[in-house]
């Protein structure tokens, strides 16, 4: 995530690079072997169902039993393998994400009202009736999740939601992803992880339901799955390695900065770590304050690597070009450590979830303590859309309903675009409607004789 020499340009006032990354330009890029991969193994659980999930399993998540599902006596107990105060910090998280979600349904309204009179149209939201729900337990299990996408589905009304996590606790399910789904209202969850956990949920091979919908972050090969998978099941975003970036001023404290960059790009080497600041100071000191705290840090391989290859600071001359700079990165958590906090609210448009002022952090958020959803979008998706809500779980569906009384308002104006169309099986629609109340409307338009097709017009 770095701003190219193109973008440099289409920047007003100018921007300085402190600090370039040393990857490529884009660590989100699809790779042609994951492609192949995916695709093989989504090919083989479809025409093999079950028994190639099973194998996949056994091969790629070290599985040996012969039921995916986790016992409800395993997820009930789930809690009391976990310590008290990390289970206090699930109850929490999970509860001020179910508020959050529940704040955004209060104000998706349904509503009906009439257009003109006689016709009166109106929109309803309906949940998604299947879920899918993926919950990542790699090097790091990420315990939130569950609150971002079981949570909030449940919040949304989806009456059914299969949860998958990969045993990767001495071959069972990490105890305490567990406890996440459960208190955020999994019901059934089971031990797979992967792109054969995508394959069994859209394929309906778990629990007979097909999934309508996935949902929940996971590596390369789940992204990819996931997007093989788009079109046949609806998905929340395709997300890439996780991204963060800083927008500072020179209130903003070099050791904040350092500490808030190195907190995502412990996610993994792939992470961007972007600032872009008004600070000669700041541009200067937080590279070394960086490389201060990565001395003491025990994620340092990682972070390290992703500050290396994918970590860059730039140089603004003024807030407007730093704001302008940020737009073209939309990245997927910006912080703004900056003064007059409203005006960075309005100026900035494109990034996946925004955090104003030091009191603020990204991290914050990633443990589903500050109530948003952390599904968000990367690689610049943040451009032309948002991240999972509990609106990503309700269709928007529209209807209409018409009086007899409304009908010339509609179908004159319909014969006439359909007619110019040469759409006549359009025309006939309408057209037979202004019949049926022509003999009680003299003002209506007259019967017609129906042509055959367009060329005898």
């Amino acid at each position: 995530m770095h701003l190219t020499d193109r973008d440099k340009r289409r920047v007003h006032g100018g921007i300085g690079v402190v600090k370039e990354p040393a990857g490529p330009d884009c660590p989100a890029e699809r790779d042609p072997a994951v492609v192949e991969t995916v695709s093989a193994m989504l090919s083989r659980i479809e025409r093999e169902g079950m028994p190639a999930v099973l194998h996949y399993a056994a091969e790629l998540d070290g599985f040996t039993g012969h039921d995916l599902l986790v016992p409800p006596a395993e997820l009930d107990r789930a809690g009391d393998q976990v310590p008290d105060a990390v289970r206090a910090a699930l109850d929490t998280g999970a509860d001020r994400t179910r508020r959050f979600a529940a704040m955004q349904r209060e104000r998706l309204q349904d509503f009906e009202d009439e257009v003109v009179p006689g016709v009166v149209c109106g929109q309803r939201f309906v949940p998604v009736q299947n879920v899918g729900a993926y919950l990542p337990a790699g090097r790091f299990p990420l315990l939130a999740s569950a609150f971002m996408t079981v949570g909030v589905a449940r919040v949304a009304g989806v009456p059914n939601i299969v949860a998958c996590t990969p045993p990767s606790h001495r071959g069972r399910p990490h105890p305490a992803v567990l406890y996440a789904a459960q208190v955020s209202g999994a019901e059934a969850v089971y031990a797979v992880g992967g792109v054969q956990a995508l394959a069994a949920m859209a394929f309906g091979l778990l629990d007979g339901e097909p999934a309508d919908m996935l949902v929940g972050a996971g590596n390369a090969y789940v992204a990819e799955a996931k997007r093989q998978l788009y079109g046949r099941v609806g998905i929340d975003v395709l997300a890439g390695p996780s991204e963060v970036a800083v927008l500072a001023d020179d209130t903003a404290d070099a050791a904040v900065v350092a500490a808030d960059l190195l907190a995502q790009a412990e996610h993994g080497p792939t992470s961007p770590a972007c600032l872009i600041t008004t600070s000669q100071r700041l541009a200067h000191e937080v590279p070394r304050e960086v490389e201060k705290q990565l001395a003491g840090l025990a994620t340092r391989e990682i972070a390290g690597a992703a500050w290396r290859d994918h970590g860059s600071v730039y140089l603004a001359p003024d807030r407007e070009t730093a704001a302008a700079a940020m737009d073209l990165l939309a990245p997927e958590h910006l912080e703004v450590l900056a003064e007059d906090l409203d005006w960075w609210l309005g100026a900035l448009h494109n990034y996946g979830s925004l955090f104003l002022g030091t009191w603020s952090t990204v991290v914050y958020a990633d443990k589903g303590m500050s109530g948003t959803n952390h599904v968000l979008p990367t690689a610049r998706g943040a451009t032309h859309t948002g991240g999972l809500s509990v609106a990503g779980f309700l269709k928007q569906l529209t209807y209409q309903r018409a009086t007899r009384e409304a009908t010339r308002t509609q179908a004159e104006p319909t014969v006439a675009v359909s007619d110019f169309e040469a759409l006549v099986g359009h025309r006939d629609s309408a057209q037979i409607r202004l019949d049926m109340i022509g003999a009680d409307d003299p003002e209506s338009m007259h019967a017609y004789e129906r042509p055959t097709s367009p060329s005898t017009r």
